[in-house]
């Protein structure tokens, strides 16, 4: 059975607790696709720091998902009305079909588990 990531009670505890459990689930399983899936199963493999940012960005991503889920199902990335126009999505960037804030993907390069070249 799969287990999520650990997380930061005090960004989480914005979720409403009936679905929290949902959005930390979706967030880890991101995280997964952004690192291939390297640290299933070995999450204690990691170094404190990697565990760390893992954590950080797992609550970040599990939030932000929560925060925009209303945007992110939209299918629509942008429309134009008589000459005005409205993009979405200019906050964050899709990597390998994940949608993540920069920011929290500039977090996950640091663990270098997101890097193809990556050995154990």
């Amino acid at each position: 059975m799969y287990t999520p990531y650990p997380t930061c009670t005090e960004i989480v505890a914005a979720i409403p607790e009936d679905v929290r459990a949902d959005y930390i689930l979706k967030a880890s399983r991101k995280i997964d696709t952004l690192t291939y899936n390297r640290i299933v199963g070995r999450f204690e493999d990691l170094t404190d720091f990697q565990k760390d940012l893992i954590i950080e960005v797992n609550s970040r991503l599990a939030f932000w998902e929560y925060d925009n889920a209303d945007v992110l199902s939209l299918p629509l990335t942008g429309y134009s009305i008589n000459g005005v126009s409205a993009q979405f999505g200019n906050n964050y960037a899709v990597i390998n079909g994940v949608a993540i804030p920069q920011s929290l993907y500039n977090l996950l390069q640091q663990t270098g588990l997101s890097c193809r070249s990556f050995r154990w």
